[in-house]
């Protein structure tokens, strides 16, 4: 077997809040047999797997009784290219902002909204990420993910995710599903989102009127590098809660005691509130409690200054949802997966 395995490994380099605990068994996996093998030997051992990509949508709060499995898989590949229209294969364990240069470079269109999102690949369905006017599902064409219970693969559609916001079939059957490779519809025509009001703006003052994908790219590179603090230099998972949906109703009476509500209506008629505008407005922006913090530029982001432990963001973010529900009666949930 060529899994190569740790015992008592540090997670602290493979989780983006840089928070220090210990897993009691972890491999890498390159290949689909590499993890088939990983799955094999948890069940051998009698231990939880515990499966994860870039780490940035992780919350530690203890040592992980586990066998976990980082997915370290590479490969991009070109599947179907009419000229235009292009099919783009990429394995799990692809660093998701490094495709996304990768296929601007070639002069592909589609993921550049997306850019700067940390993480994996194999993680990018789970959570459906989004940005700027875009999420995964508006470039998926499909996905090859094992059935950990039976150990077959098994070809997933666009409908057959079940993708919303921040949500998949993936994430609510945690557990089941190990997504292998994900497939993308891009195209050298570009269609582009501008919709963001931000990302317009700064084309604007570049001077830029005819933007092309690279383009819009930088520019929210550049935003989110002035709005978001880098893992690197201080540990966070970025957005930390979600944008919460609310009815009509309850987003019209807070409109009436707050002008100012950053509010999104929605097809179905529900609301949708920017969860960082309700966390500024109750004063948690820049607030540190020890090396747990609410980040002094984004009030969305938890920071970890450097010795916080996984319990005392979890501590903090419990306290940031109660003053929210307690103020606006808005109940907020957390995007990271807590452990």
């Amino acid at each position: 077997m060529s899994l190569v395995l740790q015992e008592n490994q540090s997670l602290k380099p493979f989780n983006t809040f840089g928070v220090d605990v210990s897993a009691r068994l972890f491999a890498e996996a390159n290949n689909d047999a590499e993890v088939r093998a990983a799955i094999a030997l948890a069940a051998e051992r009698g231990l939880p797997l515990l499966v994860i990509g870039g780490g940035s949508n992780l919350l530690l709060t203890r040592d992980v009784d586990a066998l976990v499995l980082r997915m370290a898989s590479r490969g991009i590949r070109i599947l179907v290219d009419d000229g235009m229209k292009v099919l783009l294969e990429a394995e799990a364990g692809e660093p998701w902002h490094p495709l996304v240069l990768r296929t601007l470079e070639q002069g592909l269109g589609g993921l550049e909204n997306l850019s700067l999102i940390p993480g994996t690949v194999g993680a990018a369905p789970m959570q459906n990420i989004g940005a700027y006017g875009v999420e995964l599902k508006d470039v998926f064409a499909g996905l090859t993910a094992l059935d950990r219970t039976t150990g077959e693969l098994r070809e997933f559609g666009l409908e057959q995710c079940q993708f919303a916001y921040r949500d998949s079939l993936f994430k609510r059957e945690p557990g089941r599903w190990l997504i292998l490779r994900v497939r993308f519809n891009l195209s050298r025509a570009a269609m582009l989102h501008l919709d963001y009001g931000p990302v317009r703006q700064r084309l604007q003052a570049e001077g830029i009127a005819a933007p092309t994908p690279a383009d819009v790219s930088r520019a929210i590179c550049a935003i989110r590098s002035e709005k978001l603090p880098d893992p690197a230099v201080l540990g966070n998972a970025g957005s930390f809660f979600k944008n919460p949906l609310v009815s009509a109703q309850l987003a019209e009476r807070l409109r009436s005691e707050h002008a100012d509500l950053v509010a999104y209506p929605q097809a179905d008629g529900q609301v949708k509130l920017a969860a960082g505008w309700l966390i500024d407005k109750a004063g948690w922006k820049g607030y540190r409690d020890g090396d747990a913090g609410v980040h002094r530029l984004q009030a969305l982001v938890l920071v970890n200054y450097g010795g916080a432990t996984g319990g005392q963001l979890h501590a903090l973010a419990e306290r940031i949802r109660a003053d929210i529900l307690a103020k606006f009666g808005v109940e907020l949930e957390m995007e990271p997966n807590l452990i």
